[in-house]
């Protein structure tokens, strides 16, 4: 083979190793971040285990992260939009901690408007409204005397309960058993977390704090940028 022709050669074998990691790179899903991985695993101090999240069941967009976010609201202040399905944890200097949420299925059942985080509670004990049992009487009737706190209740670990004029809004926002469902209007009007993210949130707010609920198909007081994205 003279000089000429084993560079042809050489060519096309290159350019046909090149096409072949390129298929096989298109197929394959994206890596996780590491830092989602470490911040989504398993919690074993907990009275009662937390699994891992399976991030490939969690839109990425939705995984906590700490972003830009413009708003009147003061530092401290919990800023739900339903519309977007984010939650806002205020922090100084334009930032905030956004973490992703499921929410009510029809606008009609979200709270809207001013509240404060009036009670606390690590595994809490779950009892279905009147009007869940109404609704879906085959669904809830069963647990119409309530459910202890566990790995089956839909609370999950943490929740953290509004409050208005003194009065139980019987809005929360808590954990779910279902992650794959954050991002999605799904819920019976509360506003449910991913396990972990919720354990993140409740340490980080005391009783008293405020909580601002976006009206769901209106225009956002508070408006977020995307730019600066730091996983937290």
């Amino acid at each position: 083979m003279d000089r000429r022709t084993f560079a042809l050669a050489c060519s096309a074998l290159l350019a046909g190793c090149a096409g072949t990691e390129e298929r096989t790179i298109g197929a394959e899903a994206p890596l996780p971040d590491p830092a989602h991985v470490r911040m989504y695993a398993a919690v074993s101090t907990e009275p009662f285990a937390v699994p891992a999240v399976d991030l490939a069941e969690v839109d990425a967009r939705f995984l906590r992260r700490e972003v830009a976010y413009a708003t009147r609201e003061q530092p401290g202040t919990i800023v739900v939009d339903p519309q977007a399905r984010y939650a806002y944890l205020v922090l100084e200097r334009g930032r905030a901690i956004r973490y992703g949420v499921g929410v009510g299925k029809q606008e009609g059942f979200n709270f809207q408007g001013a509240a404060t985080i009036a009670r606390k509670a690590e595994w809490p004990h779950w009892t279905p409204t009147a009007d869940m049992i109404r609704r879906e009487p085959e669904r809830y009737a069963k647990y119409a005397a309530g459910l202890p706190g566990g790995p089956g209740n839909p609370l999950g670990p943490r929740a953290l309960y509004l409050y208005r004029n003194g009065q139980d809004t019987l809005y929360r926002l808590h954990g779910t058993t279902e992650p794959w469902t954050i991002g999605t209007m799904v819920s019976s009007g509360c506003v449910r977390l991913l396990n972990q993210d919720i354990i993140d949130l409740y340490r980080r707010v005391p009783v008293g704090t405020k909580a601002v609920v976006l009206p769901a198909g209106g225009a956002a007081s508070s408006r977020a940028r995307s730019d600066q994205i730091e996983s937290i």
